[in-house]
């Protein structure tokens, strides 16, 4: 401002006295005397820092020290905290802190055993009807029931429809004559890999088109009636005793094509044996002696057996060379000992 008063009062000099512009302030009476001409050096060397306006030379210097432009108002005094609140504690994150935290996972209650009732009824009773419940444990495909390795200990109630039941691998205990009952398109069962130990003695019998039936790797001691229909029979490592095979067992089985008794406990092959037979595998059974009708016709010294061309006694205490006249008519000799 003091600069701008400055150069008016020079512009003033040249247009001539003006008492009433540029004025001290405070309200004081301007001078009276007009400004004189000669103070100034029209050759530009007058000394405008110094430039007496009022009779008396000012000095910016000073005056920039006693303002400070721009000075910042001094903070506002804290306001204390009233006399009855508890100062929180040392350790208390202040109130924007958040903390992740990792919640532990809630124990989860151990789940129920599954169990099923398949004599009372609902889901897997016997009045079910279509086999759906068993369809829903098992897998059915066109006539086939797939139920292996299901945890099962009884035989489950299958569609009426059935014509190949799978259930090998479970814990099956016993096979009842009601498992396969009315069930009269089944042509194979099999049952490899249980702990079946006793079968009823009707459990097979009534099924008219059964063809195949496998037992193996079981614990049955003995053989249940078995329907002559049959063309495939497996019943390897089992305890099988001769006097548990029923007399005449397999002689009606005008079918019967594989027969395997490995691995069992037998004192001696069961005869007679049908005509169709192709395999007889008798191995590691405790076999000692064979009979010249065991596999020959001791009345017809013409008779040829050109079906039976695998017979396995490997694994017996039998020497097979002492009993010659056993398998003359046989197109291959037996495997076994010498």
């Amino acid at each position: 401002m003091a600069l701008l008063c400055v150069v008016v009062a020079f512009a003033l000099t040249l247009l001539g006295p003006c008492p009433s512009v540029c004025a001290p302030q405070g309200g004081a009476e301007p001078d009276e005397q007009p400004y004189d001409l000669d103070d100034f050096d029209m050759n530009g060397e007058t000394d405008w820092e110094n430039l007496d306006l009022n009779g008396e030379n000012y000095d910016y210097e000073d005056l920039d020290q006693e303002i400070e432009v721009g000075t910042v108002a001094p903070p506002a005094p804290e306001t204390p905290p009233p006399a009855n609140m508890t100062p929180p504690p040392a350790n208390m994150p202040p109130p924007e802190y958040e903390e992740e935290m990792t919640l532990s996972p809630r124990p989860t209650p151990p789940l129920a055993p599954v169990t099923l009732d398949f004599k009372g009824p609902g889901l897997f009773g016997p009045d079910t009807g279509l086999g759906m419940p068993t369809c829903l444990l098992c897998v059915c495909i066109s006539g086939s029931v797939y139920c292996d390795d299901a945890n099962l200990e009884q035989i489950p109630p299958l569609p009426k429809d059935t014509t190949h039941f799978y259930g090998r691998f479970n814990s099956i205990r016993h096979v009842k004559n009601t498992d396969f009952i009315n069930l009269n398109k089944l042509k194979s069962i099999d049952l490899t890999g249980n702990q079946i130990s006793g079968v009823d003695e009707d459990a097979f019998r009534p099924l008219s088109q059964l063809q195949d039936i496998l037992l193996a790797d079981n614990n049955l001691q003995a053989l249940p009636e078995l329907p002559p229909t049959l063309r495939y029979i497996d019943v390897r490592n089992n305890r099988l005793i001769s006097n548990g095979l029923h007399t005449d067992g397999f002689k009606e089985m005008s079918l019967l094509e594989f027969l395997y008794l490995s691995d069992n406990k037998l004192d001696y092959i069961p005869v007679p044996l049908p005509e169709s037979l192709r395999v007889l595998h008798l191995q590691n059974n405790n076999i000692q002696n064979l009979h010249v009708d065991t596999f020959c016709n001791s009345h017809d010294r013409n008779y040829i057996r050109r079906s039976l061309e695998d017979i396995r006694l490997d694994g017996n205490p039998v020497n097979i060379n002492l009993f010659a006249s056993s398998y003359i008519c046989l197109p291959r000799l037996p495997i076994g000992s010498h």
